[in-house]
């Protein structure tokens, strides 16, 4: 079952690298001729097969540059790799389906973020209700263990702090926070829930703080260019939805 697990998680990345692909440009998700690649070159049937068709179709006719062909497969790579670590920690349970479902959704934003410098509203719109639905019923991290209804009621509260923290040095600083960024925030924060959201938020801006810092000072990055915070976002709410409550725990130990 790993194995498969494995090769699920693959699928599912060559599929996340169609959305960070097509979805930014307008293409359609799945192209008509969905056996063809970017430049229209028709493809083998042995291309369509993740991480080792790349390599592949790659060697019979250089179709990718080196940069894209790193991003394709290291896509699929991460994608396999977690669908496994997630069933070996949850096993074929419903919170195995949930977390691969927001790993791929956050993975396809954050790699558009990084590479685009956007968070498209085509994934954050369905995501919210889909979120919000399921947090009531299979909620994790500090949400897990909640009735239908709380899990329901803070989880919209949860969207609209994280929605409201960030909006507020969006509306306050011309180049505070993008929009893109706090709308996913609204979104972590439905799939968190209170205080889940909290958690995600300040994961984020201490993870994405420091490597402004590391960046800066090694002369990376100028002192005001902008890094895109959507890759932060995306590890901070995965991480708050698997280790959500260890992550309070030891906090409050802190404070107490």
């Amino acid at each position: 079952m790993s194995v498969i697990a494995f090769i699920l998680g693959a699928v599912i990345g060559k599929f996340v690298n169609l959305v960070i692909d097509h979805l930014p440009v307008g293409k359609a998700i799945i192209p008509a001729r969905a056996n063809s690649d970017n430049a229209g070159q028709r493809l083998k049937p042995w291309a369509m097969i993740p991480i080792l068709g790349h390599l592949l179709w790659q060697k019979r006719s250089g179709g990718y540059s080196a940069g894209r062909l790193s991003r394709v497969l290291l896509v699929e790579v991460i994608s396999g790799a977690a669908f496994l670590l997630i069933y070996l920690k949850y096993g074929l349970t419903p919170q195995w389906g949930v977390l691969v479902f927001y790993f791929s959704l956050f993975l396809a934003v954050a790699v558009i973020d990084l590479e685009q410098g956007l968070i498209p509203n085509k994934l954050v719109y369905p995501a919210c209700p889909m979120a919000l639905l399921l947090t009531s019923f299979y909620p994790l991290g500090l949400a897990a263990g909640r009735a239908p209804l709380d899990s329901f009621l803070y989880s919209l509260f949860g969207g609209a702090v994280a929605f409201i923290i960030l909006l507020i040095p969006a509306l306050l600083w011309e180049s505070g926070m993008g929009w893109g960024d706090v709308k996913l925030a609204g979104l972590i924060g439905l799939a968190t829930g209170f205080p889940g959201g909290l958690v995600a938020l300040a994961l984020a801006i201490i993870g994405g703080g420091l490597l402004a810092i590391v960046f800066v000072s090694s002369g990376l990055k100028k002192r005001r260019e902008s890094i895109p915070f959507g890759p932060f976002l995306s590890a901070a709410a995965l991480v708050a939805l698997i280790w959500g409550r260890l992550i309070a725990d030891w906090y409050l130990g802190l404070a107490l």
